[in-house]
């Protein structure tokens, strides 16, 4: 009797061990998908249906009324990189342009991090070492105190209420706060970090960011000046693939573009204590409070409401966005027209439409 009960014992921790509870022999707990990464240099991609996915199709389709009636010209679902949703309307298709306006700084941000990883800039280095001495209206000791992660965070103290908040002349970038002491969205120390990451890689931005991000993609589009602004136009699948790249935290397929592990987990998670709600460049969800551009205010609650805790997203005028949402492997892109009032940063618009996609994946 004694030697069946251990027999049967042994028998127990085998059975649990090889996990035989699935008839089928497979692991219960399966390895999550690895995510798809369409073809350079082809207009080839993998898609999912939403069937498959076992999204709600009904709440698909009043989405997709949503996203006409709202503006919406190019929208864009992936799941684990494989298109999942797809739709233009309002006069766009698969192969139309449209700007990024703001979105667009979250391009600078990860090209920045590629020139840290080369070791030609570092972020803690005053930017005069890039843009040179009197790239300002400052004295050169105050000068000499504001470094890159300034720019990249938007707490370089220079005056945002200046008349033209975008000039990047030298008369229009005054002292105001001491550098790191207040969270301003202003949007002429940005646009210089394009100037100071050529300072440092000693050729001009454009060929440096289609070198090092664009091409190795397989993005188009291309960086074009309006006024003060940089802006960068592109069709809604190229954000889609910068969305993949960010997605595997900066490794294309087998192909690291940025490797530096340390300097993605900064650029996503909250860079200083002003805003919690933004990194570099990038707008967090999840937090306590959170501020929005064009304001000093600070605003108690998620940057999203009814979007999940995890989720990111590049922002830009107009509801330009690319959302990215981890714990559930998707990636989502929206381009077009003004979908309300807003100018910059989050708005209504983000969270009646997390609202609708929610009932969509859930």
């Amino acid at each position: 009797m004694k030697n069946l009960t251990l027999f049967s014992a042994l028998l127990l921790l085998f059975l649990i061990s090889c996990g035989s509870g699935d008839d089928s022999g497979n692991n219960t707990n399966p390895q999550p998908e690895a995510i798809y990464f369409p073809p350079v240099g082809s207009s080839v991609w993998e898609s999912v249906t939403p069937a498959s996915l076992n999204w709600n199709e009904t709440a698909l389709q009043a989405l997709e009324t949503y996203l006409n009636d709202s503006g919406t010209k190019s929208f864009i679902i992936l799941k684990n990189g494989k298109i999942a949703m797809e739709w233009y309307g309002n006069g766009a298709n698969a192969n139309t342009n449209h700007q990024w306006n703001s979105a667009g700084k979250t391009l600078c941000a990860l090209v920045t991090g590629i020139a840290q990883q080369e070791g030609v800039l570092a972020i803690g280095q005053p930017s005069n070492q890039y843009l040179g001495n009197g790239w300002s209206s400052l004295r050169q000791e105050q000068e000499n105190n504001i470094t890159v992660w300034h720019h990249l965070t938007m707490t370089t103290g220079l005056d945002y209420t200046v008349p033209n908040n975008f000039c990047y002349d030298i008369e229009c970038l005054t002292y105001k706060n001491v550098p790191g002491s207040f969270w301003y969205y202003h949007n002429a120390p940005y646009t210089l970090i394009q100037d100071i990451i050529a300072g440092a890689v000693q050729t001009s931005f454009t060929d440096y960011f289609n070198e090092k991000l664009r091409n190795p993609i397989g993005m188009q589009g291309q960086w074009i000046e309006i006024g003060y602004n940089k802006i960068y136009f592109s069709t809604a699948r190229s954000m889609a693939r910068f969305g993949i790249l960010i997605q595997n935290k900066g490794v294309w397929e087998n192909s690291p573009i940025l490797s530096n592990a340390e300097y993605y987990n900064e650029m996503i998670n909250t860079s200083q204590t002003m805003n919690k709600s933004y990194g570099y460049l990038w707008w967090l969800n999840g937090k306590d409070s959170f501020r929005v551009p064009g304001s000093e205010d600070v605003f108690q609650g998620k940057l999203i409401p009814t979007a999940p805790n995890d989720l990111f997203a590049a922002m830009g005028k107009d509801d330009q966005r690319l959302y990215i949402l981890p714990s559930e492997d998707l990636v989502v892109v929206r381009m077009g027209d003004n979908a309300e009032e807003s100018q910059f940063g989050p708005s209504s618009f983000d969270s009646e439409l997390w609202e609708r996609l929610m009932q969509v994946i859930e």
